[in-house]
């Protein structure tokens, strides 16, 4: 990831600075330093209240790290052509990995003798689904001795300040020509079906000879179409429906539920009382037979002593 490009004059000094995750500043801070196709080669490493110890073929006559709070920086005081390149502050402990990288470009740097130039600069009026191409034009030297090989081209692309690389180009130019006996032209072009995802700003940089000369980028404008809206709002619009129907369903099984629990604790009660009733009913009955019973077996009692004196009577001729 490239998050910022640093752009100092050849032999001037240059200070790169590096944010720190908040949290324990106990922690080893290491500095790295990357040219193009080469290594990552450890600048120093620090910790707090520490002096810095610095790696192969770095030393403190040249360059100076140190920390303040929250905040690295790398100070290097006076920039030579070999200076160019990628520098990377990384903070490793066994529950923190964070980096952060920053490229150095130097101004008059003759090493670097290639021309970058992109076109269109602004890519607006551009729909969700479209195809657009971005153009890089190159111009270097066609036979460089002291850097042989060939150079790459990379594309980048820019949203809220932290630029990725998304594409690398090595050697898909076209219309490849040359300018002169030493110099020559190629155009190479980045094609690519756009989302709504993929608005930014998008850079040519060509790599070679250990540096990076980047173009002035292509701004890409993604529209929303009215078909899309008109999508987004009948999905709004289903989804709001379809909430609503739930709501309802649920609130009339609730009041549902509610209404046949009362609809049954009434019925319940009332089948209480009728059952009270009918004991009661029955309580009373049965003192009322009990009560006739009671008449009867004394009628029947008086009966039979009325006989039974009836034949006592006629056992002694008192008819």
């Amino acid at each position: 990831m490239l998050e910022q490009v640093a752009t100092v004059q050849l032999g001037e000094p240059a200070t790169l600075t590096c944010v720190l995750p908040p949290g324990d500043l106990s922690s080893k801070i290491h500095w790295y330093k990357q040219r193009a196709g080469e290594a990552l080669k450890l600048i120093a490493t620090l910790r707090q209240t520490v002096h810095p110890q610095y790696g192969q073929g770095f030393n403190a006559s040249r360059l100076e790290v140190k920390d303040n709070k929250n905040i690295s920086s790398l100070t290097i005081f006076r920039t030579i052509p070999e200076d160019e390149g990628m520098y990377h502050c990384a903070v490793m402990e066994w529950n923190v990995n964070a980096w952060s990288g920053t490229y150095l470009l130097l101004k008059g740097n003759t090493q670097r003798n290639v021309t970058v130039r992109q076109w269109p600069t602004v890519l607006d009026s551009v729909h969700a689904g479209d195809s657009v191409t971005l153009n890089c034009s190159v111009l270097s030297d066609s036979d460089n001795k002291m850097c042989p090989g060939d150079l790459r081209v990379l594309w980048f692309r820019g949203q809220n300040s932290r630029p990725n690389i998304i594409y690398v180009d090595g050697k898909n130019q076209t219309e490849c020509k040359k300018q002169s006996d030493t110099q020559k032209s190629c155009v190479y072009r980045f094609s690519k079906t756009v989302s709504s995802s993929d608005a930014g700003t998008y850079y040519c940089a060509v790599v070679t000879c250990g540096t990076i000369s980047f173009g002035d980028g292509t701004k890409v404008q993604i529209e929303t179409s009215i078909c899309s809206l008109m999508a987004s709002i009948v999905i709004f619009l289903l989804c709001a429906v379809f909430v609503l129907i739930v709501t309802a369903v649920l609130t009339y099984s609730i009041r549902k539920n509610s209404s046949n629990h009362c609809k049954g604790a009434v019925l319940q009660k009332n089948c209480s009382d009728q059952k009270r009733q009918k004991n009661k009913d029955t309580s009373m009955f049965s003192a009322v037979v009990f009560t006739m019973m009671k008449a009867d077996r004394g009628k029947i009692e008086d009966a039979k002593a009325v006989e039974k004196q009836i034949y006592m009577a006629k056992s002694f001729g008192l008819d």
